[in-house]
C-alpha cells in the first residue's frame, strides 16, 4: 500500500488513478495540489483526495509516492519546488506523453537523473478534462509505458509497476527515445491532424453547412480536437523533432495520394485503401 500519495495535478488522469487505487485499497492518504481551487474542492468533496496542499513543498512532504500529472510545460517548475522537501524513501513518477523532456527537466533541476524518478505514460484518456471526468475503470485493459533509465532504482521501478497494475493496466517498459518516436506517430500526429482539420474547415465560408451536415466519421475523427489545448501544445513542443520527422513522412505519403487523385489512378488508390483497411482490421478487428 502507498502510505501517502502526493498528486500534483488533479484531473482526468491523476483522478482516475486515485479512484482505481482506492477501489483496490492501494493507497491510504492522497494529498492534492493544483492551480484551480474549484477543481481541488470538487476532488475533496468526491473523496478523490483527502486534503489540499497550498504548495508543492507541502504536498510532497512526507509522501512515499509522488505522481506528477500536469502539462509538460509545468513539470520543471514543479521539480524545482520539490527540492529539499522529498522523503528519503520517495518515488516520483509522471504521466506525460513525452518522456525525453521529463528526463531533461529532471537533470536540469536535480543536476543528475535521480534514482527515484521513474518516468511513465499511461496510454489512456478521453477528450474530457478535470477531476469530474475521472473514473476508476479508465486504465483497465490499457497499457502503461515505463521508461526507466540505467540509473533507476529497481525497487522504485517495481513500486511504480505495482501501482499501475492495481488499476488493471498492463505495464511495459520502453527506452525513452523509442517511446517518443512511437507516440509521435500513434498519438501526437493524429491529434495534430485533428486540430488542424477542424480549424481549417472552421475558416471556410461554408463552415456552417460543413459542421451541420458532418456525418459520424467526421465526428469520430475530430473528437480528439476537443482535448485540452494547453496539454497538446506542450506535447507538440516537447516532442518537436520526432513529431516533425513523422509529419514529414506523412506529408510525402499524402502528396502521393494527391497525385493518385489528380492523375485518376483509381486502382492505386484502391490498393492503398485496401492495404490500410487490412492493417487496421488486423490490429483492431
Amino acid at each position: 500500500m502507498i502510505r501517502r500519495l502526493a498528486l500534483l495535478g488533479v484531473g482526468l488522469i491523476g483522478g482516475s488513478l486515485v479512484r482505481a487505487l482506492r477501489q483496490q485499497r492501494g493507497v491510504a492518504e492522497v494529498v492534492g495540489y493544483g492551480r484551480h481551487r474549484d477543481n481541488l474542492n470538487q476532488a475533496l468533496e468526491q473523496g478523490v483526495i483527502d486534503r489540499v496542499a497550498d504548495s508543492v513543498a507541502e504536498a510532497v512532504t512526507g509522501a512515499d509516492m509522488v505522481v506528477v500529472a500536469v502539462p509538460l510545460g509545468a513539470i520543471r517548475p514543479l521539480f524545482s519546488e520539490m527540492v529539499g522537501h522529498l522523503a528519503e524513501d520517495v518515488v516520483v513518477t509522471d504521466v506525460g506523453s513525452v518522456k525525453g523532456s521529463v528526463v531533461e527537466d529532471a537533470k536540469a533541476v536535480f543536476g543528475t537523473l535521480p534514482v527515484w524518478l521513474i518516468p511513465a505514460h499511461p496510454i489512456a484518456g478521453t477528450e474530457k478534462s478535470g477531476v469530474a471526468a475521472s473514473f476508476a475503470e479508465l486504465y483497465q485493459g490499457r497499457r502503461v509505458i515505463l521508461t526507466p533509465l540505467p540509473e533507476s532504482d529497481p525497487v522504485a521501478v517495481e513500486r511504480v509497476t505495482e501501482m499501475w497494475r492495481l488499476t488493471g493496466a498492463e505495464v511495459v517498459e520502453m527506452e525513452v527515445e523509442h517511446h517518443d518516436e512511437v507516440l509521435a506517430a500513434t498519438s501526437h500526429l493524429p491529434h495534430l491532424l485533428a486540430y488542424a482539420l477542424v480549424d481549417s474547415l472552421a475558416r471556410q465560408p461554408s463552415q456552417r453547412e460543413i459542421f451541420h451536415f458532418a456525418a459520424g466519421g467526421f465526428r469520430d475523427f475530430s473528437r480528439i480536437a476537443s482535448s485540452n489545448p494547453t496539454m497538446w501544445r506542450d506535447i507538440a513542443m516537447a516532442n518537436r523533432q520526432p513529431l516533425l520527422d513523422t509529419l514529414s513522412r506523412f506529408r510525402q505519403d499524402l502528396e502521393q495520394v494527391e497525385t493518385m487523385i489528380r492523375d485518376g489512378e483509381g486502382d492505386a488508390l484502391q490498393t492503398l485503401f485496401s492495404r490500410a483497411k487490412q492493417v487496421r482490421d488486423e490490429h483492431y478487428g
